[in-house]
């Protein structure tokens, strides 16, 4: 999964500060039924980082019935974090 194709294709574009507020929230709702409706573990794993990156991906407890699906999304909450450390840390 490419996150420019899959930004394309729940938003309409790969620029999301291109987007309005309401057809950001469209697509974000895409999105979530998608995640809803996905049964392939790794594509709903890469769907769910999206939403989390977002801002808008469901609890673990939620999105996860597998222990280790769920250890994983944390793990990956946590690298996110980071990186979003360092960003704010390079830009002051």
């Amino acid at each position: 999964m490419e996150l420019d194709d899959q930004l394309r294709r729940y938003f309409g574009t790969a620029d999301l500060a291109a987007l309005t507020p309401q057809a950001f929230a469209a697509g974000r709702e895409k999105l979530l039924v998608e995640f809803g409706l996905e049964k392939d573990r790794n594509r709903r794993f890469a769907m769910w980082l999206l939403l989390h990156i977002l801002g808008a991906a469901p609890d673990l407890d939620v999105a996860f019935s597998d222990p280790e699906d769920r250890e994983a999304a944390r793990d990956a909450m946590d690298m996110v974090a980071r990186m979003d450390e360092r960003a704010n840390a390079a830009a002051t």
